[in-house]
């Protein structure tokens, strides 16, 4: 008997959530993004114990089709690439076309999609295989709801933190992508309580406040720099505002959050005097 296999397909997903799907903030990145590359201009986080028991993303972006919806759970299936060229010229959050298929693979996933013309379609799956399919009444739009995140891989479960420390994860995503999009009007409610919310308006320091509280807010000021190569802004805190960490510096490069060492260290290196 060889000892060497092809792995079934579910395998494989399983592995490869490893990748996408490392915590429940993994997910609410994964959906964010793909609601935000979808043209969505509203988008609604709901949690319950962190993520673990339940995450729901709702967005008003441009939905799929029934057909685009079934493709959008096959491994390696993207709408965003077509041709090697295109990964030199990427300008969406996501590409590969790995989320759905494995965020599906550890859960039970419910996935409700329209393009507002005709009639939707809602798709259920557990573990990777996929349990019905029917066409719905929906609005434009998509909502995924990721129910009993890891419970077929307790191995995973095993090793997630406490309820806060892993809220703590997606309300840091949610803050950082809130602000690299001013213009999308974004919510995080865990259980009955509001976690975030903007109103999409592109004031970026109504978000600051929204984020830090209006006092620090206050003492937030703009600066701007520009280029025939590049625009820059900075939103800089009077040197009172400190922290006791570097995760409040946030790096944007094309609405993208990035971590850049040697950027944190001259911002760092600007206020060691004070």
């Amino acid at each position: 008997m060889p000892k060497i296999k092809v792995m079934p397909p579910n395998l494989a997903n399983k592995i490869a959530a490893g990748e996408v799907v490392e915590r429940p903030a993994s997910v609410v990145k994964e959906l964010v993004e793909n609601a935000i590359d979808a043209g969505a201009t509203k988008i609604d986080v709901y949690l319950e114990e962190a993520g673990i028991r339940s995450i729901r993303v709702l967005d008003n972006g441009s939905g799929m089709s029934p057909e685009d919806a079934v493709l959008a759970f096959e491994r390696h299936a993207t709408s965003k690439i077509e041709n090697e060229r295109d990964l030199f010229r990427i300008e969406t959050l996501g590409f590969r076309g790995e989320a759905l298929p494995s965020i599906a693979s550890v859960s039970d996933l419910v996935l409700q999609t329209s393009e507002g013309r005709e009639a939707g379609v809602l798709i259920h799956f557990r573990g990777g295989k996929k349990v019905s399919e029917e066409r719905t009444h929906a609005r434009k739009g998509t909502e995924v709801h990721v129910r009993h995140l890891f419970f077929n891989t307790p191995a995973r479960l095993k090793y997630l933190k406490s309820i806060n420390t892993e809220l703590g994860y997606s309300v840091d995503f949610m803050n950082k992508i809130a602000l690299s999009h001013p213009n999308i009007a974004f919510r995080l409610i865990h259980g009955d309580r509001v976690l975030l919310q903007t109103s999409g308006n592109g004031d970026i320091r109504q978000i600051l406040a929204s984020i830090y509280g209006l006092d620090v807010a206050k003492k937030i000021h703009e600066g701007s720099y520009e280029d025939q190569f590049m625009t820059i802004k900075v939103y800089l805190a009077e040197p009172e505002v400190y922290r006791t960490t570097r995760n409040y510096m946030t790096l944007m490069v094309n609405h993208r959050v990035v971590q850049n060492r040697d950027l944190i260290r001259a911002i760092a290196d600007g206020y060691e005097a004070y």
